[in-house]
């Protein structure tokens, strides 16, 4: 093989198509864009995914969630990623360094996939529940803090002063008794007023 002799693969290159050089040539006249309309004006290409007017299907179609700007900030690491790492002490350079992360990883968590068989010993690293475990069951460490149940929010105390200046409820009685009350208190009103005087010139 030698510089002058190489070639490159058959039909990797093609021939550029010439068009609008004759009826001959079979892309003639109007040079493969048909009669008239929009597409066979210059500049008549509309963007991509234009509908004329109609919805476009990338708006019709429903949305839902996101994709977070720092979804590649933390790396997942299995068992079985670590069981070939060569090395005792574990930290982010070296999971870089082996591969089992990429470089742009800020952080890695250990999760339970795979087997771990040697011990290891984690320093910078999470570890979830389970890879816990088996990482100490297979006499490895780990520095990552044990998450502790967050305390559960306790009623404020009522200091006593407010309990002693508190109005007491008012007592709710029964609509027969309130009745029975309003009718007293009419016949001791009526029973007050005082007998009508005799019409003047002695005229009962």
């Amino acid at each position: 093989m030698e510089l002058n002799t190489l070639k490159p693969a058959p039909g990797s290159k093609h021939v550029r198509k010439r068009v609008a050089r004759g009826i001959g040539s079979g892309t003639g006249k109007t040079g493969g864009r048909g009669h008239k309309g929009q597409r066979a004006r210059s500049g008549g290409f509309h963007k991509i995914g234009f509908e004329g007017g109609q919805m476009p299907l990338q708006r019709r179609l429903p949305k839902r969630g996101f994709k977070s700007l720092t979804r590649d900030d933390r790396a997942e690491v299995r068992l079985s990623d670590l069981e070939r790492v060569n090395a005792e002490k574990v930290d982010l350079a070296a999971l870089k360094e082996a591969g089992v992360v990429p470089d742009a990883a800020l952080s890695a968590k250990v999760i339970v996939s795979g087997k771990l068989t040697r011990k290891i010993a984690l320093t910078g690293i999470a570890v979830s529940k389970g890879a816990r475990a088996a990482i100490e069951a297979a006499g490895g460490s780990t520095d990552a803090p044990i998450p502790q149940p967050k305390p559960k929010r306790e009623p404020k105390p009522v200091p006593p002063q407010a309990l002693a200046d508190a109005k007491p409820a008012k007592e709710k009685r029964e609509p027969k008794e309130q009745a029975g009350e309003a009718k007293e208190a009419k016949v001791k009103r009526e029973g007050a007023k005082p007998a009508p005087e005799g019409k003047k010139d002695g005229k009962s």
